[in-house]
């Protein structure tokens, strides 16, 4: 207890929000303040992904035009997600598939899964000394269809600037099931411009493409905003280490991102330039974005078994 306060809201607090307005109408979202400096939404109708991170009242994250869009504007034909991709901090892509669309096995899949546009069965939060833990179940189930389950428990520190994700996927059917799974975290400016240093734990990089492959030795170096820029995509193999970071030398800040890499085997750093679409991509996944019937035909498609059950994280800390 704390004698010269009268709520504890006063210095940190988890509050429940709902959208007025616009394609985000009725939207649920989570803020949260751990009192120290740092502050993030959790958007309960979109996979209880994060949409905005501040710290010390500097925004760190992407958020595109579309802004806010709620689940029931989703679709899932080819690329239409873009129209509702609002991007955020993390949106969490899979759970059957990830990447481009394409057609698997006879199954349609749409462009980065749909489990980022599914909303939670239910979430609530609990407090502790040290700590926030948001915790949420989404499920991914069908008839005739996979049975997916994730339980999602977000850590927020109140003692440090930092947070843990903590994924708990479940295949909740009767046969296996793929599961691919790709932490698109999307950094935005002020805390992305031509100055940010970016650094990541590869022990080799390759290029997604031709046009990536043009410009590999510029992977690292943001570029000021440009017209009609044409996204660059570079795959990190990292073997030892799982990290990635983006300081601003401006700002004095930054934030890191840490995996496991035998979990999270494929790094993906998007790295796209465009006016207004100005966002660096850190992406820690089981798969690269290539889709499913590319995992496949490669060899590098996971799955799990009925009542089987894997468990992914990633930690994200503030840097100062």
């Amino acid at each position: 207890m704390n004698p010269y306060i009268g709520h504890d809201s006063q210095l940190s607090r988890v509050e429940e929000h709902r959208l007025v307005g616009g394609k985000g109408d009725g939207m649920r979202l989570l803020e949260v303040n751990n009192g120290i400096g740092m502050e993030l939404t959790v958007s309960a109708d979109r996979c209880a992904d994060i949409s905005r991170l501040l710290f010390r009242g500097i925004n760190m994250s992407y958020f595109a035009p579309c802004g806010y869009v709620s689940p029931v504007y989703y679709d899932s034909v080819d690329s239409v997600l873009l129209k509702s991709f609002a991007a955020g901090f993390l949106t969490t892509c899979g759970l059957q598939s990830v990447g481009i669309p394409c057609v698997d096995n006879g199954e349609h899949m749409p462009m980065h899964g749909s489990i980022g546009n599914t909303p939670v069965s239910h979430i609530y939060w609990i407090r502790s000394k040290e700590c926030f833990n948001i915790i949420a179940e989404i499920n991914d189930e069908g008839l005739f269809s996979r049975k997916t389950r994730l339980i999602r428990n977000i850590c927020i520190s109140l003692v440090k600037n930092e947070f843990t994700i903590t994924d708990t996927v479940t295949n909740m059917g009767y046969q296996a099931e793929p599961i691919m799974l790709l932490y698109h975290f999307n950094i935005g400016y002020p805390l992305l411009d031509e100055d940010s240093i970016i650094k990541i734990s590869s022990d080799k990089v390759l290029p997604r493409n031709d046009h990536a492959a043009a410009d590999i030795e510029n992977w690292a170096r943001m570029e000021i905003p440009q017209a009609a820029y044409k996204e660059r995509c570079y795959y990190h193999v990292c073997r030892g280490e799982g990290f990635a970071s983006i300081y601003q030398p401006k700002l004095l800040q930054g934030l890191a991102i840490h995996y496991d890499p035998k979990v999270l085997d494929c790094f993906t750093q998007w790295k796209m330039m465009g006016i207004r679409d100005y966002v660096l991509g850190l992406e820690p996944g089981n798969s690269y974005p290539d889709g499913r019937e590319a995992a496949r035909k490669n060899d590098k498609l996971k799955m799990l078994a009925p009542l089987e059950s894997m468990e992914y994280q990633v930690h994200i800390e503030m840097l100062t």
